[in-house]
């Protein structure tokens, strides 16, 4: 039932809306942030389709038809090499990217499946994953299935990127929009549901810095998410302070380290939270509820009398870019040297900020 599901009342109302006037699309783009519950929200439409004792039109989650579907998130695992991964539901069926890209012979597989009659139950749903990473000749194929779509068949398409999907494939769907949770709804959630496991500042601390990813704080690991912002707050001091080019090419070597490079990126992400919670405090916004860190906004505070606005502005352009240039598989070491003495440039607008604290004191 949609009631189990955090976060999202609006798209809960579209959906529970199309369900009782009987009026379900045959298909819908669910788009939002990684983590926020498209696809748990896609299987409770699918239990609502197919369940044998529903509650208010709704999947009962205690009948075994609901207990079918929601076991495809197991199989996924184990069966992500499948040109479609089947829930132990045999009318709901998952579509995985296969390595980078979800390929034409998917979407070929997917058409024909889509066009057969139910097997068990009232309707067929379909989820596609990630489907911004259709390739071109996958693209084209999904059109022709959703300019023919199969009454029986539903096919919910899940993206963070919507505008990188063809603009025809967009105007063939219904949108639903998911918005990221807030911390409390996430707080909330972790306390109930990891029984103790999890002390009160940790939950805080994966509740802010999931950035409203119920997926990613679920994820995190306190422990090891301070580790990783220890590191990042002695880059962020070593440029506020206007630290010599060795001090920062060492700390591009340790950031750059192969060991590490699995948590790379995480480690990029930090730098932006600590930089943005900066910029935060400088607006003026003394409530730390706008803090990702908020655990050490005096130290944020202080740095910032360092950093002018402009600054923060330019060094998350920096990272940014440097983000983006990740995807071209780019050397590492070399990219974080140049990130690293690029955002150390601009001397002149750093040292004006910075003899402007010294001389407010």
């Amino acid at each position: 039932m949609f009631t189990r599901l955090i976060g999202n009342n609006r798209a809960k109302e579209i959906l529970r809306r199309v369900i009782r006037q009987a009026r379900v699309p045959g298909a819908m783009l669910f788009t939002g942030e990684d983590g926020v519950g498209k696809k748990l929200f896609a299987l409770e439409l699918a239990k609502a389709l197919n369940c044998r004792t529903p509650v208010d039109a709704e999947g009962c989650d205690a009948c075994p038809v609901c207990a079918r579907i929601n076991r495809i998130g197991d199989k996924a695992l184990d069966d992500s090499g499948k040109l479609i991964v089947w829930s132990a539901h045999p009318d709901v069926g998952l579509i995985l990217p296969a390595g980078r890209l979800i390929t034409a012979p998917q979407i070929r597989e997917l058409e024909r499946e889509s066009n057969a009659r139910p097997f068990e139950g009232v309707a067929r749903l379909f989820i596609i994953e990630e489907a911004d990473r259709m390739n071109d000749v996958a693209a084209n194929a999904l059109l022709k299935t959703l300019e023919e779509p199969p009454a029986s068949s539903h096919l919910m398409l899940l993206s963070a990127r919507p505008a990188a999907l063809l603009p025809t494939i967009r105007s063939r769907c219904q949108l639903v929009r998911f918005t990221p949770l807030t911390v409390t709804e996430i707080a909330e959630y972790l306390q109930s549901s990891q029984g103790g496991k999890l002390s009160a500042t940790d939950v805080s601390l994966a509740a802010r810095a999931a950035q409203g990813s119920l997926g990613r704080a679920l994820a995190l690991d306190p422990k090891n998410y301070r580790e990783q912002r220890s590191l990042m707050l002695d880059i962020l001091d070593a440029l506020a302070r206007d630290a010599h080019r060795a001090r920062l090419l060492r700390a591009s070597e340790s950031l750059s380290d192969p060991k590490y490079k699995d948590e790379y990126e995480e480690r990029l992400e930090i730098l932006e939270t600590l930089i943005r919670d900066i910029w935060t405090i400088k607006l003026g916004d003394a409530s730390t509820a706008q803090l990702i860190n908020d655990d050490l906004s005096q130290q944020l505070a202080q740095l910032g009398a360092y950093v002018s606005l402009g600054r923060a502005r330019l060094w998350l352009q920096h990272i940014e870019e440097t983000r983006r240039q990740l995807a071209v598989n780019i050397n590492r070491k070399i990219a974080t040297d140049a990130l690293l003495l690029t955002m150390a440039g601009t001397t002149g607008e750093r040292r004006n900020s910075s003899n402007s604290a010294h001389a407010g004191r």
